[in-house]
């Protein structure tokens, strides 16, 4: 099973886990890539990221 490292909340299922947008697409910088972060969904914790190509 795998725990939040901040709250110690289990992570079972895709629901327990939130994926923001980080919109790389507008603002200063500008890339052709879209940016993603996974975050706990019970404290809101940065897990982990991505990167994805454009749309």
């Amino acid at each position: 099973m795998v725990h939040c490292p901040e709250c110690d909340a289990e992570m079972a299922d895709q629901d327990d886990v939130e994926f923001l947008d980080m919109d790389s697409t507008t603002g200063f910088f500008t890339a052709s890539k879209r940016f993603y972060l996974v975050a706990c969904g019970e404290c809101g914790a940065a897990i982990g990221s991505g990167v994805a190509g454009a749309m």
